[in-house]
């Protein structure tokens, strides 16, 4: 009997290991699957398969076969799913759709009004002015400080150290709080805006690293390295989202620095080709601008230990950008204007 059984399973297995599932391919009507924002879908599937039904769906949304996507869609990548039924059975194929931005950046470049001192042993992270009084975050494991800073004479006027164990990142001025990242320890920190006494800490989630932070009044926004910026609640430090930084060509990754301005991200690149900062839409990702600020690094003092452009904070009161870069001598205050 027992011989009987097992004769028998080993059929069953044999034959369904013979079964193969049916061969699907969606088909987008766009080149590589990616197009621009504004583009429409032509979906069709080939398939193995006869006499099915087949619907489509756009992150697990249904969509039509002839989907328009919207200027006002967020960008980045997207899953398009089929599902076709056959004889009351489902089967399902999905495939990566990559929506980029409608249109090229606009190119601007930069005038130096003003040169300030800079503390050339400061490796700056971040970047932000409350009134007149310019707060800086500063990284390296050992050397991580958040200080406050007389721009004037580049005087440092308060200064808190990290513990030795954390690589300092961005921060920003939230109310009457200062939030400061740390790099890859997964874990932020919460200030008092006026003593730089530590408050409060919280955990990241699904963004593991921190980089770059700003906030609109009402959310903060993170980088992590990726081509993602989150948006997060300053009520309790959760991620409820994000945002995908996309050119009309490809992901932009690698944000550093973030500073908000009039409703737009401004975002120092990380060891991108030149010296840029890019100017992004907070809703869709899409980067709007791109002002190139290459020849500032020769103005400082070139040694050893001298690093990459970062560090932008904009001067409500004076209207003007304030730049630097890791172990720079100088703070540049400078306008932009079209290229």
């Amino acid at each position: 009997m027992k011989i009987f059984i097992s004769i028998i399973t080993s059929f069953l297995i044999l034959n369904c290991a013979g079964v193969k599932d049916p061969v699907i391919k969606i088909k987008t009507g766009q080149k590589k699957n990616r197009a621009k924002a504004g583009s429409k879908l032509k979906l069709s599937v080939n398939t193995s398969l006869n006499n099915y039904s087949v619907f489509y769906f756009l992150n697990d949304q249904p969509i039509e076969d002839n989907h328009q996507f919207l200027n006002t869609d967020p960008l980045g990548d997207y899953e398009i799913k089929a599902e076709l039924i056959q004889n009351k059975k489902s089967y399902k194929k999905t495939i990566t759709f990559t929506l980029l931005a409608s249109q090229a950046p606009k190119l601007f470049t930069y005038e130096v009004i003003n040169t300030f001192p800079h503390d050339i042993t400061a490796y700056t992270q971040g970047l932000e002015f409350d009134g007149d009084l310019l707060y800086e975050s500063t990284g390296l494991n050992g050397q991580s400080t958040l200080r406050t800073i007389d721009y004037n004479s580049g005087k440092i006027l308060k200064n808190k150290p990290l513990d030795k164990s954390f690589f300092g990142e961005g921060l920003t001025i939230f109310k009457d709080q200062i939030i400061q990242l740390t790099w890859k320890s997964e874990k932020g920190f919460i200030y008092d805006k006026n003593t730089l006494t530590v408050k409060n800490s919280f955990p990241y989630e699904k963004s593991k690293e921190g980089w770059g932070l700003c906030n609109d009044g009402n959310k903060l926004y993170k980088s992590d390295g990726s081509q993602k910026i989150w948006k997060i609640n300053p009520k309790d430090y959760s991620e409820e989202g994000h945002i995908e930084v996309m050119t009309n060509k490809l992901a932009l990754k690698n944000l550093n620095e973030l500073e908000w301005v009039n409703g737009k991200i401004y975002a120092n690149t990380y060891q991108f080709q030149k010296d840029v900062v890019v100017i992004i839409n907070p809703n869709t990702g899409a980067v709007e601008g791109v002002i190139d600020f290459s020849g500032l690094k020769k103005r400082v003092k070139q040694h050893s230990k001298l690093n990459v452009f970062n560090g932008i904070a904009y001067n409500k009161k004076r209207e003007t950008f304030f730049v630097t870069g890791k172990n720079w001598d100088k703070l540049f205050e400078v306008k932009i204007f079209p290229k």
